[in-house]
């Protein structure tokens, strides 16, 4: 059992409010923070005195310095911090829209840089902290209808691994965090089959246990992600035919 302190944004709903529930019954304390005042409201009513709001929209960069400086100050420190926020929006070619590309970049890609810019320097003057960035195996490679959702994911992927070294010399934590399918509000749009579908229970459960390991990419089910893996590795030509096959578009 731990009295330990998690900012998770993304808390009030998917696998955000999974974990966050999850680690509570571990004994942490959950600074949770979604754009949902409500949602977070009820929550901390459920969970009194485990689970306090701290309602933000991840866009506003200065609205994250401010949620981090007061979860320090209300909760007594600050141990780890979980970005979860995140959207999808499908996309066909027939309705290819440039607004529908800058929303996900702003909220899933520059949700994560505001909050790890307003977290990350107190966890290296204090040489300890640790963060995951939540991505997702559809960062792998291209997949039919997420363009705009896979792009963001791709590059939160390259952007962790590159913080990486730098994390490390600090003596700061850095996790990449690559869900498979998850039954979510997001996954219910997809008009494919969704292989080794999880629940979110079951998916907070993995992500819990990755998150107190020493590995840097925790993925779930592991057995998605390394079939996407070898996927992503094959020759275009068979890479394309296999997901027509297996999204049918």
């Amino acid at each position: 059992m731990t009295s330990r302190c998690v900012w998770i944004t993304g808390a009030s709903s998917g696998i955000g409010l999974a974990l966050a529930e999850r680690m509570m019954r571990d004994g942490w304390i959950v600074a949770g923070s979604a754009r949902s005042a409500g949602a977070l409201a009820d929550l901390a009513a459920k969970h009194e005195g485990r689970f306090f709001a701290y309602p933000l929209d991840v866009t506003d960069a200065d609205a994250a310095a401010v949620t981090v400086a007061r979860i320090r100050e209300e909760r007594g420190g600050l141990d780890m911090a979980v970005f979860a926020a995140g959207t999808h929006k499908p996309v066909e070619v027939e309705d290819f829209r440039i607004e529908t590309f800058r929303d996900l970049i702003d909220i899933n890609l520059m949700g994560v840089v505001n909050c790890l810019a307003a977290v990350t320097p107190g966890f290296i003057e204090g040489r300890r902290g640790h963060v995951a960035v939540v991505s997702s195996v559809a960062g792998y490679g291209g997949l039919p209808t997420a363009s705009a959702y896979g792009a963001t994911k791709a590059a939160l992927i390259n952007m962790t691994e590159a913080l990486k070294p730098d994390f490390d010399r600090n003596g700061v934590k850095l996790q990449l965090v690559c869900p498979g399918f998850v039954r979510t509000p997001l996954t219910d749009q997809n008009p494919f089959p969704m292989p080794f579908l999880m629940e979110p229970e079951d998916a907070a459960e993995a992500f819990y246990r990755g998150l107190q390991s020493d590995r840097f990419e925790i993925t779930f089910p592991r057995i998605f992600a390394v079939i996407l893996r070898c996927l992503n590795a094959l020759p275009y030509s068979l890479y394309f035919r296999l997901v027509k096959r297996g999204t049918g578009k």
